[in-house]
């Protein structure tokens, strides 16, 4: 029976058809399974909580629902979408926070899309291959496993690449827009205004600009109103941020309020430097330019010119070697 199985699927498969059946149903035993490990019975405290929840009054239960809860869906999934260790869960919340997406469940969605995006292509890849690869007999093992096998790694790593370049993004917004931030800063500071007030007004004006950056200082502003210290809230916007202009920027006010010196004057000192390191690196990229072109340069213009200062000689030599062959 086994045999006649494998003959069947090799015949509607090709060679590799019992390899294509078995995989398949292991994708199929997995995908049940899934569901049934990351199962947790629920709590009887959560049981009791949603009884009490059950006599609040409507305005009472607006007010709870403001504060940001978790998906209470996801809960469930907790174990399955989050990592055990907690180095590794600490690093990809503050790579996801750098990355702008603050959520409480941004760790759960972000590992929910690995696997979303994991599965899902696999899945295409292995339709793929049976599709339009599956009957070609010179297809060797090493192929059948890149048709299947690499889109489903290449799905996993999406998630990964789309948060490192909205990071990178992100980094270079706030890079570009902090020099500009910082002289509104100092002339509101100059003009009678404090520090608070000043970022709040800084925020509004770079908001269509520079929209990263105008959020960091919105956080930064109502934390302040909400009472918390300004070294700690500064110091973790120079932590969500990832910018060492930031954290350089974060130092100066930090020692500025330790020492009680002026805060205009080492606005005005760090803003001068924050301009010169911004032409500094227009510079930088400026110099890069011609080493960047130089290849595409060569390659557009040396075919060309070849053709056109040797194409005759060779035209002219050949004429003349058939002319000679000619006369022999």
């Amino acid at each position: 029976m086994i045999d006649s199985l494998m003959q069947t699927a090799t015949d509607a498969l090709g060679p590799f058809g019992p390899l294509i059946a078995v995989g398949t149903l292991g994708l199929i035993l997995v995908l049940l399974t899934i569901p049934i490990l990351i199962r947790e019975s629920k709590d009887p405290l959560d049981k009791i909580k949603k009884a009490s929840r059950s006599g609040v009054e409507p305005e009472a239960e607006k007010k709870r629902l403001r504060t940001g809860r978790r998906n209470e869906k996801l809960d469930k999934y907790a174990n399955f979408l989050e990592p055990k260790d907690e180095k590794s869960l600490s690093q990809i919340r503050l790579t996801l926070m750098q990355a702008g997406y603050r959520d409480r469940d941004a760790i759960r969605y972000y590992h929910f899309a690995q696997f979303a995006f994991g599965i899902g292509f696999l899945i295409l890849g292995v339709l793929y291959f049976v599709l339009f690869v599956a009957g070609n007999d010179d297809t060797t093992t090493q192929q059948t496993i890149l048709y299947i096998l690499g889109p489903g790694g290449a799905g996993y790593l999406f998630p990964k690449y789309w948060v490192t370049k909205r990071l990178q993004q992100r980094q270079e917004e706030i890079t570009d827009g902090f020099p500009d931030s910082l002289d509104m800063m100092l002339t509101c500071v100059e003009a009678g205004q404090s520090l608070d007030q000043s970022i709040i007004r800084v925020a509004n004006e770079i908001r269509v600009s520079y929209p990263a950056l105008a959020d960091e200082y919105e956080i930064v502003a109502h934390q302040i109103k909400a009472g918390r210290d300004k070294p700690s809230v500064l110091n973790e916007m120079a932590e969500r941020c990832g910018v060492m202009d930031i954290s350089s920027f974060v130092t100066v006010l930090v020692q500025s309020q330790s020492f009680g010196t002026s805060v205009a004057d080492a606005l005005r000192v760090y803003a001068a430097e924050m301009r010169d390191k911004r032409v500094m690196r227009a510079e930088e990229k400026a110099n890069q330019l011609p080493t960047k072109m130089t290849l595409a340069t060569m390659m557009l213009t040396v075919p060309p010119l070849l053709i056109i200062l040797v194409g005759p000689s060779v035209l002219g030599i050949m004429e003349l070697f058939a002319m000679g062959t000619g006369v022999n």
